[in-house]
């Protein structure tokens, strides 16, 4: 016979509660809040971009997506350790910027999925096999270095009709650089035009280079892509005009702090395009298998000011193609 005695009121709540304190069956359990590694050689603020473009899709920073950090400013030689605390983390996917920091996650893990940002010619540079199919374990977007880099001295020659000699700053540890350089050749061929190479590879080569080809009388300046010039992208600026050089590049902030023009993809597309990668992997898709996003929006930019204080006159056909003209 149970002599057990009958449940009270108290009792009940007791017995229910326990109920509660047990362990869920682990279908119950709640979805784990996915952990994206973020390495990027730039200032943090470069990032925001990204992080709006996830908001777009839903993400919410510290409720529906976490982000580990690892700023790599003005210490590009971190990346690769930067990039293994991020593998030792086991976070779900690593969003890198630039080629520098891409390689160095690509060499610390084949497993974790990588997103990266603003990579000239991932191709080219060994990253991934063909823009439809990456392969591997990363996807992303493309600057298009190399074909920025063409139309660059197009620009530069339609603004400065007797341009014949032009400086080209490259830093030959940015895996972009070397294609790009091969492509600009013949282009530079056809326009009558001579390249002088000046070599950066760390911030302190910045004023020796620029010294370097003004002593070759170059009459104009193009410097590729990289963190090292966006960094000090300032400094480029008070280089440039002290040296007194019509110069264009890949970044539009050069025009917005005082260069002359800037010819490049629109960011706030090509961080739209990443965050969609990083939606669609987090939703079940293999990195290897999504396209390379190549740029459809640019923008051209170029400063008045500047081209008063070289003398220059821009042609009315170039202004009337700017996005903005700044006077």
């Amino acid at each position: 016979m149970d002599v057990s005695p009958p449940i009270g009121r108290r009792g009940f709540a007791l017995t229910l509660g326990a109920t509660l304190l047990l362990p869920r069956p682990s279908g119950a359990q709640p979805k784990r809040m996915p952990r994206v590694g973020v390495l990027w050689p730039n200032p943090p603020a470069t990032f925001e971009p990204l992080r709006q473009g996830l908001a777009q899709l839903g993400y919410v920073e510290g409720r529906t997506i976490s982000f580990e950090y690892r700023w790599a400013e003005r210490q590009l030689g971190q990346l690769p350790e930067l990039a293994a605390e991020l593998v030792a983390l086991k976070v779900d996917i690593i969003v890198t910027l630039a080629p520098p920091a891409t390689q160095a996650a690509k060499n610390a893990t084949q497993t974790i999925p990588i997103v990266f940002v603003a990579v000239g010619d991932p191709v080219a540079s060994g990253l991934i096999a063909n823009f439809a199919r990456p392969g591997g374990n990363l996807t992303g977007t493309t600057r298009m270095t190399s074909e920025m880099t063409v139309k660059h001295l197009e620009i530069l020659k339609e603004a400065v009709p007797v341009l014949s000699h032009v400086g080209v700053l490259w830093n030959p540890g940015n895996s972009a650089h070397p294609p790009a350089l091969r492509l600009l050749e013949p282009t530079a061929r056809a326009l009558h035009v001579k390249l002088s190479l000046g070599e950066v590879r760390s911030p302190a080569d910045l004023e020796p280079s620029v010294a370097s080809v003004v002593r070759e009388r170059t009459d104009g300046l193009i410097f590729l892509p990289d963190p090292i010039f966006f960094i000090h992208l300032r400094r480029m600026v008070e280089l440039v005009a002290a040296a007194q050089l019509p110069a264009i590049t890949l970044f539009t902030e050069f025009p917005r702090l005082g260069g002359l023009m800037g010819y490049a993809p629109s960011l706030p597309e090509e961080f739209r395009r990443a965050a969609g990668h990083v939606d669609k992997i987090l939703k079940g898709n293999q990195a290897g298998e999504l396209p390379v996003q190549e740029p459809t929006i640019f923008e051209f930019v170029v400063n008045l000011k500047a081209a008063a204080a070289l003398g220059l006159r821009i042609p009315r056909s170039l202004l009337l193609r700017a996005d903005e003209v700044i006077q």
